[in-house]
Parts: structure tokens; C-alpha cells; sequence
């Protein structure tokens, strides 16, 4: 068969349920063992039943044969989806050569409550003391029959604070702080689960935890209940029946409640939980609910109820610590052996009563104490009150930490590493790429990205995982997202935080510093005398990541759904602007670059001209002429304007940073002359420093891909592998595990940097990931073809490196790109997915190109060739490719 069908989704999702997209977008994989194929056609088939199917009937869609190559992002045309309902879908495709596959496997998705009128629970909780600081969480339940035999029960739930829902006993899934963080004032969301193998037959018994999460606990810096005082829940479970007839179990005043062990459970406060308060089987039928009250009906939810549209929060990974130790205080110490963000699971057993308290924090002090300074009002510890019945498992609820070192104290016997485990959680972003070299400081700088990308991404890119903030910094996300959609998937996750950017847009147009704003803003109002009302490289994050987003996953949708609110933003930029020069609107500037102050009016204008540019291009891609052909000559005008101002004839900048400099160079600010006097400026400022970088967080993640497409590819690499401060591998050579927030977080000159701001897990500065996936190993997308339909493959080696080897599971599948350094060879190795192609640059001179490729021409000192789908080697002499 010369071409076989896998991994179907439905808006990138394998079999979601609850969508509420109207018209949800198909994709799938292809597979074969011939080289350069592709499709030619498609068919895609959905039903409401299975067995319709098997008869290649679609009674909601036949799309007939399509002549189109579209295997990703197909949009559904079918007949209105209806909600609540389950649909099936499969598709067959035919080959380039009109060679039909067999149809793929059947696979599904479902509908949500797609009407604020299919609701018809209550909301329930227990009204909170206003003045009580840390409220205990709420138990809730309810018991109820099935008397007739289930062919499908789905839950749906939400809650304004955080809630864990459990059905016979046991939890109903691994999502954690469901239902994730949104502006709580605009839209709440709400998770479906298929609790259909969770159902008994006679009785059974349903019950929530609900805690105060992000809706009434302590947000950042601003306090709590920025939301709410009292956390109430809503629950639905639809069961339908093998008759056809169905009932529903709703969330109202039939359920009962008792608050129980945990005492609190708060996001930056830790947890206490008091085992002796346990309602054992609570969760269970026929528990005996003595003491419990009915549930209290709380006020109805004016804001808008949305099905979660990414993943939720998910433990992906437990630690075993690698040295536990005890002090001279008499506790236990453990090293993770990683700064990783979640909890610890910890076994014990002791008397009843017994108190064990679990610190946590990144780092360890010279007197083998926690540095826990960093963490400002936050507080990271769980406290647990031993029931004193056998082996208890300790593990908190509603709250999580940033760590790699554990204290615990009052632990009655020996700590053995088999019973502390941590639990690693983020939101579930699934790993796409892999990168790997023959440097080992260099792939401990990989991991440490792709660790800090883990510990921050739950549910919104936060800043930090540890102290009193864990704030939706837009300018970390922008400068950090292509590093982040090569290491995992994204998609889904970005496309709920631009929902998060867009709710507190200002009327204006401009995009928030934080998503979600989270009373940020009223915050700074209170306590700074003046701050600008938008800030440079942090609302820009409003165009650049859903372009970024277009580029890896041909995201049309993603464009226009944000078309209105990113020209809004423009022309937000151009209203506050004198001759098209934006004032000092950056208050956090080239954030915590070294020795080097980037005046904040070139930045700021700078970032106006490249969204401007970037506004253009999506206008164009989306059919918009007119808004094309004006945008494009504003951002002309926007780069005269910048030269005239801020460029003298010797092509020097004002402010004279490397930032200036990677800036213009990167958004393509200069003319051909003036654009070479920069490059040759900003290798003298690197020289000049000593071959060390100065840029901050809005110059570090362009700095090396600027060097290396302006011929400085040596220079590019002598910074990848400098070690000594500021560098990326100083972290590195002093242990580090995770990116850290400031370049000189711990130095061996000064010790620790400011404890006011001080994070060791904050991933901004690993945005040079970017440059070695799309530069040292050489895998890129083509705008004109993005979501890699058609990939570009052009590695530049150096530096100290004798080979690298990446993957990246795209959309379509499998793109490998592999170089090694051989005796007098360079030898490529590329493998290209089903249904794409890909350009490829070898150094010259060539010795040896795969029957397949086709030569396109010659560029510098590369010789180009253009490949289908299949596997390929290249190899070429040595003497040349080391140029770079």
C-alpha cells in the first residue's frame, strides 16, 4: 500500500471531548515506504454513529473527493454539530499518482454545552468569613442510581477557585487545578470527562474538593481574592442509557458538605492537612455523612462559560531524590537532583498527631539551610498532621512549588529515598522536539530549557514557579514561544492565552503587560507614580505569537480570530507616536541586561515597526490587500523615521547597545548601507566585551540568529560556548538545572543577587533554543508553506561541536536533521514526512547527494537541493562546510 493514514485529531487534539468549536479543523498523518510522496486527494467521512461508518456513510459530512495535498487544518463543512453530541470521522486519501489508500481507523470528538441554557445545575460552596486569610477546602457529594444499563456517561464541571472531582471512590481524572486560570470577571472554563467505565450499576456516589485557587487564593504580588471571597462549583453528568432514554445529576441544593483534613490549600501559601479530620470512603456510597449540612445555591455566574481549549495540568514525571541526607538540626534534606515545579509525595508513618512540615526551595545556603529569601511573601510548605493508622501517603491539593531541595522536619524514623518522590506538573503540552550534541555543557543548557519551559507552563506562561508572582508575562512568552513550539506542542496552549491577552485589552488597543491581568494593573496604578500605559516587547506578544503560531502549525484560524485586536494594537502604537517615534513606553526596557541600558524610546520604536511589519504580512496571508499595501508602507515609513532619529552616517544607534543593534538588524529597520555598519558595530561592542553578551530579555532570544545570518556564525558560537559571566554556561557551570532569571542570579564574586528578585527558574533566557533548533541543527519552516509543509533544512556547524542530532514531530510528522563532523567530511543525514518537502543547504563542495534530490542551484558556499518525503544523506568536504 503506498500510503497509510495515523494519528487523526481534531483540532490537534486525539479524540477531545466538550469542544466548542463550530467548525472543528481535521488532520492526520501519513505514512509510506516510498520516498517523495504525497497526497493527492482526501475523503473524510463524520457520523453521529460508528456503525454508519462501516458502511463509508456520513450522515452529518461527505466531503467527496477533494483534489487538494490538505492534511492538516482541514476546516469541517459538514451539517451543524449539535450539543453534547459524540461524532465519529475517519478519512481515505489518495497519492500523488491517484492510488487510493484504505480508509484510516475511526476516530472521534465531541461537542460541548454549547448554550448557556444547557446548564442546569447551581451553583454550590459555603459563603467564606471575608476576614479568614486561609479557608479550609470544601468536601461536597452527592449519592444517586443507575437503574438501567449506561451506554455513555460525561461529566462536565467547573468552578470558580479549584476543584477535584471523584466518582466511586476514585479521582475522575489527573487534571489538576481544574479548571485552569482565566479572568474569572470575563469567562470561567469548564472540563468534559467520559466517566462511562466509572459508573456501577445501583448506586453511586459523586463528590468534589474545591479549594480557592487562583479565583479567591493569593495571586502574585496583588493579595488574594482578586476574584471572589467564596468558591463555588457546577457540575452536570449526562447519563444516557442503552434504551435511549437518558437523566442528568446535577450540582444543587441536594448535595451535602463539611469542610474535613485540608486546612488550607493555597497557591503561593502551601497546604496543612490534618489526616485526623479525614472522611474516609467520602467519596464512596453509603458512607455515613453525619455532621454534613446541605450545599449552599451561591450566585449564578454572569461571565461567559467556555470549554477549555488546551490540555490541563498534569504530573508528566516523578523524581527520585539523588542524595538525602540529615542535618545537624535533625531534619532530612533531599536533592532532587532538578529544579522542577509541582510537590513532593512523601510516605510516612507515625503516631497520631505527629506534625511533618515540607520545605522547599531551589537552592541550598552555605549553612545547609534552604535559600528560601527569593521566595518574598510566598510560602512553600506543606504541613501534614499524621493520622497514626499505618503508612500514610502526604501529597497537597491545591498548590504547587518551584525546587530542587526538600527539607523536612518532625519525620518519625529514617527518610529513605523510596519514600519522597516529586512530582513533576505542567500544563500538558506534549514533547515534539529533541536536540541533542557532542558537547555535554551544551545539552545540559538544552535540558535546562526545556525543564524551566516545563515548570512555567501551567496553565499560563508564567514568570516564575516559586516566589509571591507566577504572573502571564507576555514579553517572557513573545520572546520565548518558537524555542517553546519547538520543544513541545503549543498550540493549544497559546491559543487560550491570546484569549487571555485579548480579554483585557484596553479599549485603546492596548495589550496587557499580564495575562491574565489579575488586578496587575490597578495594582501598579496604587504603588507606581508613573508607568507607561503600554509596554514595548511585552504587548507586542498580542502579533507575535500568533504569527509564531501560523509559522509551526499553519494556525490560519489563530490570525483571524485575532485579525480585529492585533490592528487594533497598531494602530493603538501609531496614535501615541510624534512623527512616528513612540515615546519611552518600555518600562521594563531590555529587562536585566547587563552594563548595557537600551534607551527605551528606540526600543519602543523599534517594536512598533516590526509588529507593523508582522500586521502586514498576516493582512496578506488572510486576503486583506487594501490593509496589506497600507501597513507595509506604514512600517517603510516607521524605519525612515527611526533612521532619521536614531542612526547617524557611521550606522551608529542611539544608545549604542548590542540590543539596538540586534533589534534593527533582526527587524530589518536598515538600509543596505547603514545595515551593514551594524553588523560590523555590533561585533566590535561583543569584542569589546570581552566576546561576553550584554542583552537582556528582548535581545537575548535575536542575538545569535542575527550573527549567524549576517556572516558572523564563529561569533555566534564562541557566545553559545562562553562560560564565564555573562554567559548562557555560567549557570551551567555552576550547577544550574533550569534557566535562570537574571544572568547573575549566583556568582562566585557576589553570591546571591537580590532576593527581591531572584528567581533560578524563569525561562526567558533560554530563548536560544530558537537558534539552535533553527541554526545549529538546521530545521526551519518556510512562511510561504508554514506549519513545516514545506521544511527547510540548513544547519550551520561550528564552534567546538562535532555533531547534532534534532527531531521535531511536526503536524506532519517526523522531520530529523543530523550533521556530524567525520575524518574530512560533513556528512547531513535528513529524514522528511509523508506530504511535505524540503529545501536543503549543503556545504560545498559536495561529494555525495542522494538519488532523489534535485539540485537547485548554488547560494555563498551551499549548494541547494529540494527533496520529498523519505530518508537522506549528504556529505561534502570538511575544508568547506567549517565556515559556517
Amino acid at each position: 500500500m503506498s500510503v497509510v493514514i495515523r494519528r487523526l485529531r481534531v483540532e490537534s487534539m486525539d479524540r477531545p471531548l466538550g469542544l466548542d468549536t463550530l467548525q472543528p479543523r481535521f488532520s492526520w498523518m501519513l505514512e509510506s515506504d516510498e520516498a517523495s510522496q504525497r497526497q493527492g486527494a482526501y475523503r473524510i467521512l463524520a457520523a453521529t454513529r460508528e456503525e454508519l461508518l462501516a458502511q463509508d456513510q456520513g450522515d452529518v459530512w461527505d466531503s467527496g473527493k477533494v483534489d487538494s495535498d490538505r492534511s492538516i487544518q482541514v476546516v469541517y463543512e459538514g451539517s451543524p454539530l449539535a450539543s453534547g453530541r459524540v461524532y465519529y470521522w475517519k478519512v481515505q486519501v489518495w497519492d500523488a499518482a491517484g492510488r487510493a489508500s484504505a480508509w484510516s481507523e475511526v476516530s472521534s470528538w465531541s461537542m460541548g454545552l454549547l448554550h448557556a441554557g444547557d446548564w442546569q445545575g447551581d451553583w454550590i460552596g459555603c459563603t467564606v468569613d471575608e476576614e479568614e486569610e486561609l479557608p479550609p477546602a470544601l468536601y461536597l457529594r452527592k449519592e444517586f442510581a443507575a437503574d438501567k444499563a449506561v451506554e455513555q456517561a460525561v461529566l462536565y464541571a467547573t468552578a470558580l477557585g479549584v476543584y477535584e472531582l471523584h466518582l466511586n471512590g476514585s479521582r475522575v481524572s489527573g487534571d489538576y487545578f481544574a479548571p485552569g486560570w482565566t479572568d474569572y470577571n470575563i469567562r470561567a472554563q469548564y472540563q468534559t470527562y467520559d466517566v462511562t467505565a466509572q459508573i456501577q450499576a445501583g448506586g453511586n456516589a459523586i463528590g468534589a474538593i474545591l479549594g480557592t485557587g487562583w479565583y479567591a487564593g493569593h495571586v502574585g504580588m496583588m493579595g488574594r481574592r482578586i476574584y471572589g471571597t467564596s468558591p463555588s462549583l457546577l457540575v452536570q453528568l449526562e447519563l444516557h442509557y442503552t434504551d435511549g432514554t437518558s437523566s442528568r445529576i446535577v450540582s444543587d441544593g441536594t448535595w451535602t458538605m463539611n469542610t474535613g483534613p485540608i486546612q488550607y490549600s493555597d497557591m503561593l501559601m502551601g497546604e496543612t492537612y490534618d489526616a485526623r479530620k479525614a472522611w474516609p470512603d467520602w467519596n464512596k456510597t453509603g458512607f455515613a455523612a453525619e455532621g454534613w449540612r446541605p450545599a449552599e445555591k451561591l450566585a449564578s455566574y454572569s461571565g461567559l462559560l467556555v470549554s477549555q481549549p488546551d490540555k490541563g495540568v498534569r504530573v508528566t514525571e516523578s523524581l527520585t531524590p539523588v542524595k538525602i541526607w540529615k542535618t545537624a538540626r535533625g531534619t532530612y534534606m533531599a536533592d532532587m537532583g532538578q529544579n522542577m515545579v509541582g510537590w513532593i509525595r512523601l510516605q510516612v508513618s507515625g503516631p497520631a498527631g505527629t506534625r511533618v512540615k515540607v520545605g522547599h526551595a531551589e537552592m541550598i545556603q552555605e549553612d545547609d539551610t534552604l535559600y528560601i529569601e527569593n521566595l518574598r511573601r510566598a510560602i512553600q510548605e506543606d504541613i501534614y498532621v499524621l493520622r497514626g493508622e499505618g503508612v500514610e501517603v502526604c501529597e497537597p491539593h491545591f498548590t504547587f512549588h518551584g525546587f530542587r531541595y526538600v527539607e523536612v522536619e518532625g519525620y518519625p524514623g529514617e527518610l529513605t529515598a523510596d519514600l519522597i518522590t516529586g512530582q513533576a506538573a505542567h500544563s500538558d503540552t506534549p514533547p515534539t522536539g529533541t536536540l541533542e550534541t557532542s558537547d555535554a555543557m551544551v545539552n545540559r543548557l538544552i535540558s535546562n530549557i526545556r525543564w524551566g519551559q516545563r515548570g512555567n507552563y501551567l496553565s499560563v506562561p508564567t514568570d516564575c514557579p516559586q516566589r509571591d508572582e507566577r504572573l502571564g508575562w507576555s514579553g517572557d512568552a513573545q520572546i520565548f514561544i518558537r524555542t517553546a513550539a519547538y520543544n513541545m506542542d503549543v498550540s493549544r496552549f497559546f491559543m487560550k492565552y491570546m484569549t487571555d491577552m485579548t480579554d483585557f485589552q484596553t479599549p485603546e488597543g492596548a495589550f496587557p503587560d499580564v495575562a491574565p491581568d489579575a488586578g496587575w494593573f490597578a495594582w501598579k496604578q496604587v504603588r507606581v507614580e508613573w508607568f507607561a500605559p503600554d509596554n514595548a516587547g511585552w504587548g507586542d506578544a498580542g502579533i507575535i505569537i500568533p504569527w509564531t503560531l501560523y509559522l509551526m502549525y499553519e494556525d490560519r484560524r489563530i490570525l483571524e480570530a485575532n485579525y480585529e485586536a492585533m490592528k487594533k494594537w497598531v494602530g493603538y502604537l501609531k496614535s501615541t507616536t510624534t512623527d512616528l517615534i513612540r515615546p519611552d513606553y518600555a518600562d521594563y526596557g531590555d529587562w536585566l541586561s547587563i552594563n548595557a541600558d537600551t534607551p527605551k524610546d528606540v526600543l519602543a520604536t523599534a517594536y512598533f515597526a516590526y509588529s507593523t511589519a508582522l500586521f502586514a504580512r498576516i493582512a496578506g496571508i488572510l486576503g486583506r490587500r487594501e490593509d496589506e499595501a497600507s501597513y507595509r508602507k506604514l512600517f517603510d515609513d516607521i524605519c525612515a523615521a527611526f533612521v532619521g532619529r536614531y542612526v547617524n552616517e557611521q550606522g551608529i544607534i542611539e544608545g549604542d547597545t548590542q540590543t539596538v543593534y540586534v533589534l534593527a538588524l533582526y527587524f530589518d529597520l536598515l538600509p543596505p548601507d547603514l545595515k551593514k555598519l551594524a553588523i560590523q558595530r555590533l561585533e566590535q561592542l561583543i569584542h569589546e566585551n570581552d566576546d561576553h553578551l550584554s542583552t537582556g530579555f528582548l535581545g537575548v532570544g535575536y542575538l545569535l540568529p542575527v550573527l549567524t545570518e549576517n556572516g558572523l556564525n564563529d561569533l555566534a558560537y564562541t557566545l553559545l560556548h562562553q562560560d564565564s559571566f555573562p554567559s548562557w554556561l555560567y549557570s551551567v557551570k555552576h550547577g544550574a538545572t533550569t534557566i535562570w532569571e537574571r544572568w547573575d542570579g549566583w556568582t562566585e564574586t557576589e553570591g546571591f543577587q537580590t532576593p527581591g528578585m531572584n528567581s533560578f527558574n524563569h525561562y526567558s533566557l533560554g530563548s536560544v533554543g530558537e537558534w539552535m533548533y533553527r541554526y545549529m541543527a538546521g530545521i526551519d519552516t518556510e512562511p510561504a508553506q508554514p506549519g513545516f509543509k514545506h521544511i527547510v533544512i540548513h544547519p550551520r556547524p561550528g564552534g567546538k561541536l562535532t555533531w547534532v542530532k534534532a527531531e521535531l514531530d511536526s503536524s506532519y510528522g517526523l522531520i530529523q536533521s543530523a550533521w556530524k563532523l567525520e575524518e574530512d567530511r560533513f556528512v547531513l543525514n535528513v529524514t522528511v514526512p509523508v506530504n511535505t518537502t524540503a529545501t536543503v543547504y549543503v556545504p560545498q563542495e559536495v561529494i555525495a547527494a542522494p538519488e532523489g534530490a534535485e539540485e537547485l542551484g548554488i547560494l555563498a558556499d551551499k549548494r541547494i537541493y529540494r527533496i520529498g518525503s523519505g530518508r537522506y544523506e549528504f556529505s561534502s568536504k570538511l575544508a568547506a562546510c567549517v565556515k559556517g
